[in-house]
């Protein structure tokens, strides 16, 4: 085994695949997937090329006949490929802290043992890298959060959330793009478009853009 480890892959249906990169969730592992991604999009059998948290899938033109040569240079890939470090737009998003649209902050510092202060400065505190979108059209899975603010996902999810939700779900803090479901923790609210279909490319926000959040108030 290499120092970069394994990768695990495993099939979606007969027409997609999961690359599972191994270690831990940082930026040095997501640029690497950055950059296979860019690489396996080029290759003729592969339809699509979307990058996720630690992984990507590949969707097929046509199921893969030899799949353990394709698994092969995956890994082959993985191993030689240089991170590809994406310096994007900066978005700077105001947020109000708490109240209506921050539901589950009294959840965070029942966790943490934070003031609301300590944990709003901290959360506001990073320019955080866009990892991966997922989830829903435009969201953004977002790296870089204190992992003295790391609250676990709720035991029993809320049905709805609006867009523009700002959550921390464990160690990771994201923005919702639409209304629905989430077992993240609400902690404040911003305003931004995510996500337009009438737009080319639809979503606002991509892969290596960056994201500071901006303390506009602290509500009760």
């Amino acid at each position: 085994m290499s120092p970069i480890g394994s990768p695990t892959v495993s099939l979606l249906g007969t027409t997609a695949l999961l690359f599972e990169a191994p270690g831990a969730m940082a930026l040095p592992s997501q640029q690497r997937i950055w950059a296979l991604a860019k690489e396996a999009a080029a290759w003729p059998e592969v339809r699509e090329a979307v990058p996720g948290m630690n992984n990507l899938m590949l969707s097929f033109t046509r199921p893969p006949h030899a799949l353990d040569e394709l698994k092969a240079r995956l890994d082959d890939a993985w191993q030689a490929v240089t991170p590809l470090a994406r310096e994007g737009r900066v978005f700077e998003l105001p947020v109000r802290y708490g109240g209506a649209g921050g539901p589950h902050l009294a959840d965070v510092v029942a966790h943490t043992g934070l003031a609301v202060e300590a944990i709003v400065e901290l959360h506001s505190a990073p320019l955080y890298p866009v990892y991966a979108l997922g989830s829903h059209p435009g969201y953004c899975y977002l790296g870089g959060m204190d992992p003295r603010i790391a609250t676990p996902r709720r035991q029993v999810p809320v049905l709805s959330i609006p867009g523009g939700a700002v959550s921390i779900g464990g160690a990771q803090t994201g923005v919702s793009a639409s209304a629905g479901p989430s077992g993240w923790n609400t902690i404040g609210t911003t305003t931004m478009t995510f996500f337009d279909p009438s737009r080319n490319p639809p979503a606002t926000l991509e892969p290596g853009d960056r994201i500071r959040f901006v303390v506009e108030g602290i509500e009760p």
